[in-house]
C-alpha cells in the first residue's frame, strides 16, 4: 500500500474505533473523532497532514 491508502486506513480505523468507544465507554472519545475530522478538513486546504509526514518518514512509498 502507498501513503494515501495507509492514510485512509488509519483515519477510517481511528474514526470507527473512537465512535465505538464513545458509544460504549465514554462520550469524551467523540472529541478525538472531532480532532480527526478537523485534521482532514485542514489538510484539504493546506495539503499537509501530520500522519502523511510520519508515514513518509517510516518509509512508506509514495
Amino acid at each position: 500500500m502507498r501513503v494515501n491508502e495507509w492514510l485512509r486506513l488509519i483515519a477510517g480505523s481511528v474514526v470507527l474505533a473512537t465512535v465505538i468507544l464513545g458509544y460504549f465507554h465514554s462520550h469524551y472519545w467523540f472529541l478525538f473523532t472531532i480532532f480527526v475530522a478537523l485534521n482532514q478538513v485542514q489538510s484539504a486546504f493546506t495539503r499537509w497532514c501530520p500522519m502523511m509526514t510520519i508515514l513518509r518518514k517510516a518509509g512508506v512509498e509514495e
